[in-house]
């Protein structure tokens, strides 16, 4: 399983002002579906992920886009 976070896609374009960072997670076709669906699972609960999009690849491999809005805090002083 491979994880690359990015904070702008330009598969995701909609999305250019860099309100949402991504995370890109890949499955290889020899992995199991079930730890595939624990690791989503753990990234939304914990890191506030969520899924935007799934493709299932001719290969048998398959993709995870998941996004979290960027949080910029202000100086107050």
């Amino acid at each position: 399983m491979r994880e690359q976070v990015r904070t702008s896609s330009a598969a995701l374009a909609r999305d250019a002002d860099q309100r949402y960072e991504y995370l890109l997670l890949t499955v290889a076709p020899h992995e199991r579906l079930s730890e595939a669906r624990a690791r989503l699972t753990e990234h939304a609960e914990y890191g506030k992920w969520e899924l935007t999009r799934s493709v299932l690849l001719y290969s048998g491999a398959r993709k995870y886009w998941l996004r979290r809005r960027v949080m910029r805090v202000e100086r107050t002083i």
